[in-house]
């Protein structure tokens, strides 16, 4: 079909914003994936995704049964780290509290605890570490070295150490995973939402037959493409401030940079998520297609590839390339140095440029793609 071509016509564009708006406040499901997807998935990853590990179930098998053995195993609840959950009678005990998933960890206190401590003497201890879960044991591990490390400071009186290394950490002081989790989990999805809203707008209009008689109007592809996107970016920026709030006030992250700028850099994320929406919508003729399409090419890149949960410098180098394609990356960088280091534009140029270059070319092949479409 031919579309005559006529100059932007901006009341043709707000009517059929008007037209999109409409068509959004009577379908449930769109109202539902705007407002109720993201604060579903932010509670939900937000809560299950932690590397945190705050409670360590520990078993003890005192050997020795003194007043240094008690100290030393009082010291391991009261680092509120650990809960004793079996006192073992023996060693086998101990190990089938491990063995059963009962105790994280068994501390094994030999028999000859306390008379090497008056001696002055070195007095070595076993833990017995469930390793099937590899994070967990090796934060036990630091756990219980930490918790023996403070109980031979006290029972030396001092630190008699040669050179004293006096840790800082900046920005997340007390290690908090959710404080570098959460910015990320923002971008992550942002991206879902975005390109889910939008597959879906444009092949909604296929399936019902309603395209043919937009053809037919005067509109042009520019026009159709803005006016379908403006309410969906309206929605993503209410989505975006509803998280950046979620985070602040329900999972406690400081937002220690602008708030301004994290919602300018957020706008420029949306309009290339919103672009390969409708890019997909384009080329799917189904709504379901274009929606399992825009799930798996932004969920599985977004979540594994853009830095948000794994260290992009320790990929391998084929994906480290890869990565660099991914929109989600820049913003998750964005979002971790404006809410942590409260960094400032100039230090993510970089970032901002490659948003708005993934925005320029999603949205202008889109466009192209939108024409030959319609003609």
């Amino acid at each position: 079909m031919n579309v005559t071509r006529t100059r932007f016509s901006g009341r043709r564009y707000l009517a059929l914003v008007r037209k999109e708006s409409l068509h959004i406040r009577r379908d449930p499901r769109s109202l539902a994936m705007a407002f109720l997807m993201p604060v579903l998935l932010l509670v939900l990853f937000g809560y299950a995704i932690t590397l945190d590990v705050n409670n360590l179930d520990l078993a003890v098998y005192d050997q020795d049964r003194s007043a240094a053995s008690r100290d030393y195993i009082r010291a391991f609840p009261a680092s509120n780290y650990f809960t004793v959950v079996t006192d073992a009678a023996t060693y086998a005990e101990a190990e089938a509290a491990v063995v059963s998933g009962r105790a994280h960890l068994a501390l094994v206190i030999p028999t000859d605890f306390s008379e090497r401590l008056d001696q002055r003497r070195t007095a070595a201890v076993q833990v017995l570490v469930d390793g099937s879960d590899a994070n967990t044991a090796t934060i036990a591990i630091d756990y219980a070295e930490g918790v023996t490390e403070g109980f031979s400071a006290d029972l030396r009186g001092q630190v008699e150490l040669a050179v004293e290394n006096r840790l800082r950490v900046w920005y997340n002081p007390e290690l908090k995973s959710r404080w570098f989790i959460i910015p990320g989990l923002i971008a992550v999805i942002m991206t879902v939402i975005t390109a889910l809203l939008t597959s879906l707008t444009v092949a909604r209009e296929w399936e019902s037959g309603t395209m043919e008689q937009l053809i037919a109007t005067p509109i042009q592809p520019l026009e159709l493409l803005l006016g379908k996107m403006t309410p969906y970016f309206l929605i993503g920026v209410f989505d975006v401030l509803l998280s950046i709030a979620m985070a602040v006030w329900v999972f406690d992250v400081p937002l220690r940079g602008s708030l301004a700028f994290l919602l300018g850099s957020g706008a420029l994320f949306m309009l290339g998520g919103l672009g390969l929406g409708i890019l997909i919508s384009t080329a799917a003729r189904s709504q379901l297609v274009a929606s399992q399409v825009a799930m798996v090419a932004t969920f599985i890149p977004a979540f594994l590839l853009s830095g948000f949960l794994y260290s992009i410098d320790n990929m391998p180098r084929f994906l480290q390339v890869i990565t660099h394609a991914v929109q989600a990356r820049y913003y998750v960088t964005i979002l971790k140095a404006v809410f942590l280091k409260a960094s400032p534009p100039a230090l993510l140029v970089n970032e901002l440029a490659f948003l708005s270059l993934f925005a320029l070319v999603v949205l202008g092949v889109a466009l192209r793609k939108f024409k030959k479409r319609l003609d």
